[in-house]
């Protein structure tokens, strides 16, 4: 039986209702508020040094207007689900974009790094809302058997996010200043706003589930804590420091103690009862799984430029977009099969690609060829196109309306985890094998601590002056060891992906009888636009 024969031998009904005017009219709505909140995290992540020279902070200090948007992302989401029943969508991702416009404004008015994460912090309460509510606006207006095709759209910011965003970060702080990568959300706002108004379906809400305060007194406060504890894991470098272990201790024991209680209220603030459905439970542990690997690695591409080839962040960013490219091309393909063809027959294919691409990477030196380091790249963003949005698209088609924002809000929460674990962990990673090089005997960094050859060689990429004070040969044998450091680091990725593949085997082989359901179990019809 040839490849695509199989692929397809499970259909037996008509092919999908093509998308129409109106329900694209939603998807522009929510592909607009997905670039500001996902652009906005990856813009930021670049413009950490220029932050310790205008502020003159530390980089612990100013890794805080990071951690402190993801603190806010953890606190607010969990919340997405119950205030989207209780106030209805259109209102709440006004309000969501309202909150992340405001506050990227604020951050543009900063005066200090105090201010600046006050404002983070804020951006974080509206940014967390607009990927869970985005996700159910799209599910509830694709209707039945288009709902591949609608995520698809929402996976182009998703994916992309992490690649356009250096380089437009770079960009914007060499062409004008750091006030810029937040004022850029202003008429980008102001349009998502309009646009809102007019392309949203008017709220018809029934509120008729009373609000889980004892929920939120455990979710909320224990997500925080935890990320707090992951987030600070790359600073400490261990997890026995206290300022790891103990906000990751008190965040577990709140967030147990809630999954303990959720299942006591009839209405409870995350419905774990939802992971009865068996595909929304197998896709969010491949989910989780693929994120830990591919968010943790996915820092990892732009710094080996960064360290390792001196490249500046416009270039490195440039470098990156092989992987978004590759994405953009398979992307429209699988959202389309995942509406025709179970997921479980054509997700592991994807991650066999991203497997191949990744390990490329396991083997990199100091002067790897660009060619197929780009080659790789886009090869692993074929995987991705083909990835992601699929495997979301395949929790949310078996969940009826009422439940589809508390599954998009559950599915969003486990991805922020999993993000936060896969960031600190290849951090830390990368880290520890950078500390095993050799230290440069009676020399010293400005706060004290002594200084490695690999350290000395990554710094020296930036800094001639660090260049034309040590040694050729101890800065090739320092670069050397970083670029060993960075392959060690990438074989973790690389074996996290091929892991991916164990939970992908139990996605859905065969075509799902259900879909998206009203709450009486009967299809339910997409959303007419007046």
């Amino acid at each position: 039986m040839r490849p695509w024969e199989f692929l397809l031998s499970s259909q037996a009904s008509a092919a999908p209702a093509k998308l129409d005017a109106a329900v694209f009219k939603i998807a522009g709505v929510v592909v607009l508020g997905a670039i500001m909140s996902i652009l906005d995290i990856t813009v930021v992540s670049v413009a950490l040094p220029t932050f310790q020279r205008e502020f003159d902070a530390t980089y612990a200090e100013v890794a805080w207007t990071m951690t402190g948007y993801t603190l806010a992302l953890a606190t607010v989401i969990p919340l997405t689900g119950w205030a989207a029943d209780r106030f209805g969508t259109k209102r709440l991702y006004m309000t969501a974009l309202t909150l992340f416009t405001i506050g990227s404004v604020l951050c543009s008015t900063a005066d200090n790094i105090g201010q600046l994460v006050g404002y983070r912090v804020l951006q974080g309460l509206g940014g967390g809302m607009l990927m869970p509510l985005g996700m159910t606006i799209m599910t509830r207006a694709a209707g039945p058997e288009r709902i591949g095709r609608l995520m698809a759209v929402l996976g182009i910011p998703m994916l992309l996010g992490p690649i356009g965003g250096p380089i437009l970060g770079g960009w914007l702080i060499e062409a004008a200043s750091w006030h810029w990568i937040f004022l850029i959300n202003l008429p980008i706002g102001v349009v998502a706003l309009v646009y809102s108004w007019f392309a949203l379906e008017k709220d018809n809400p029934e509120p008729s589930e009373s609000f889980d305060f004892l929920g939120m007194l455990m979710l909320s406060p224990g997500l925080a804590a935890f990320l707090y504890g992951v987030s600070s894991l790359p600073e400490a470098g261990k997890f026995t420091a206290t300022k790891v272990w103990v906000p990751m201790l008190i965040g577990a024991l709140l967030v147990i103690g809630f999954v303990l209680y959720s299942f006591k209220p009839k209405h409870p603030l995350l419905d774990l009862r939802l992971l009865k459905n068996r595909n929304l439970s197998v896709s969010t542990i491949t989910l989780a799984v693929f994120t830990i690997a591919f968010m943790g690695a996915g820092l990892l591409f732009p710094s080996y430029f960064l360290q390792i080839r001196g490249e500046s962040t416009l270039s490195a960013g440039l470098l990156m977009a092989p992987q978004g490219i590759g994405a953009m091309v398979t992307m429209p393909i699988g959202g389309m099969l995942a509406d025709k063809i179970p997921v479980g027959r054509t997700v592991p294919f994807a991650l066999l690609l991203i497997a191949a691409g990744f390990f490329t990477f396991t083997q990199v030196g100091t002067d790897t060829s660009y060619v197929l380091l780009c080659g790789s790249l886009f090869v692993m963003g074929l995987g991705m196109g083909g990835t992601m949005m699929p495997i979301m698209t395949s929790a949310l088609k078996t969940l009826t309306n009422h439940e589809v924002a508390r599954g998009s809000t559950l599915l969003n929460i486990l991805q922020q985890i999993a993000g936060s674990v896969g960031t600190a962990m290849m951090s830390v990673i990368l880290t520890n094998q950078l500390n095993e090089s050799p230290v440069i005997p009676g020399v010293t960094s400005p706060t004290g601590d002594p200084v490695t050859e690999a350290g000395a060689a990554i710094g020296a990429q930036h800094d001639p002056q660090i260049a034309a004070a040590l040694p050729p040969d101890l800065l090739e044998r320092g670069l050397n060891f970083a670029a060993d450091s960075f392959a060690t680091t990438f074989w973790v990725g690389f074996i996290l992906t091929l892991l991916t593949l164990i939970p992908a085997f139990f996605l859905p082989r065969k075509r799902q009888e259900s879909h998206l359901l009203d709450d009486q179990g009967a299809p339910a019809a997409p959303i007419v636009l007046h």
